[in-house]
């Protein structure tokens, strides 16, 4: 490297040897910056080296000195805590295959000192979780929020698996055309939620089951459901994404029960005091078998009051499972 163009790039090797490998508790000595400057073809004495530190901080880079000890960057854009956070949420997202997992926090600890990046490494060999197998569902979240900020319908195929681990496809391979409004996280699956050609109603897929997804030409389609439609409010009446009837359910429950209602219902939930120990509230819900099966599992703390339709339902499941004609 030419000694003209070397002493404009110092700065900036600076600031990348800085960012690579300090933190609080691995300051680099001057003498060591000075070492790797010289590795690059760039020459610096240790006076040099005080004033461009100076200019660092003064163009915003947060500069610290360990006396005694050596030079580190001390806020980043990103603190460690915040990192294993981010990491943490790639692990236990099913919808990120393990190849793309360890390229997101590769590129994460690139956001940190080496030293610290070893930290966030040792997460991964711990992580023992179930991931999708289908590479495309990274890419294809992308194109389902590009169609939605355009209003633009997408096509895809839809499958599902037999016993072989086989693709099986939907409606003989055909594809579905459908107009995106949403994306729904829930029960470690990614699906959308959209308007179906054909069908005239909304509905839901996981995403990693579509194939070949295209964003097409045409305008989203909807009616007035679309037009109002609350994410949030869908996400929490369709028990585990699962299609049902629609009904005002009504749930009388131990005051032991209050956080499992408010974490499955949201705050604003209205609790109605029913009773020494008990409350109310009703709720929307898609009533399906596995409503039925996630309040069979709460126990006999949580009863179901209404509809009278839904209770009978609800009690023929049960007289079913404990073989009672």
């Amino acid at each position: 490297m030419a000694k003209q163009s070397g002493q404009k790039a110092k700065l900036l090797l600076l600031y990348r040897f800085l960012l690579e490998r300090s933190d609080e508790a691995h300051p680099v000595p001057t003498q060591e910056l000075i070492r790797l400057l010289e590795g690059e073809g760039v020459s610096a004495e240790r006076k040099s080296i005080y004033t461009d530190m100076e200019t660092l901080e003064t163009l915003g880079v947060d500069v610290q000195q360990s006396k005694g000890k050596g030079w580190f960057i001390g806020e980043r854009e990103f603190e460690l805590p915040e990192l294993k956070l981010l990491v943490d949420a790639v692990q236990s997202s099913r919808f990120i295959s393990r190849k793309k997992s360890g390229e997101l926090i590769g590129k994460l600890e690139g956001l940190t000192s080496r030293p610290q990046a070893r930290q966030l490494r040792r997460q991964v060999y711990v992580d023992r979780r179930v991931k999708t197998d289908n590479e495309g569902v990274y890419y294809a979240i992308d194109q389902l929020h590009t169609a939605i900020a355009e209003n633009r319908a997408v096509s895809f195929r839809y499958f599902d698996y037999n016993v072989h681990k086989e693709k099986v496809f939907r409606r003989e391979g055909a594809r579905y055309t459908v107009s995106p409004y949403g994306l729904i996280w829930a029960d470690e699956n990614y699906y959308l939620v959209g308007w179906e050609e054909g069908k005239e109603a909304l509905r839901h897929y996981r995403v990693d089951k579509m194939a070949a997804l295209s964003v097409t030409e045409l305008p989203r389609q909807g009616d007035g459901s679309c037009r109002d439609f609350d994410l949030a409010r869908y996400g929490q009446k369709h028990f585990h994404m699962f299609s049902g009837r629609e009904a005002r359910v009504r749930l009388r429950c131990e005051d032991r029960y209050v956080n499992i209602m408010l974490d499955r219902f949201g705050q604003e939930a209205m609790l109605i005091p029913d009773g020494e120990g008990r409350f109310t509230l009703t709720v929307e819900a898609v009533v399906s078998p596995q409503f039925y099966g996630w309040l069979f599992g709460l126990g006999s703390g949580v009863e179901l009051t209404g509809p009278d339709w839904a209770v009978e339902e609800y009690r023929n499941m049960l007289r079913k499972a404990l073989g009672e004609k």
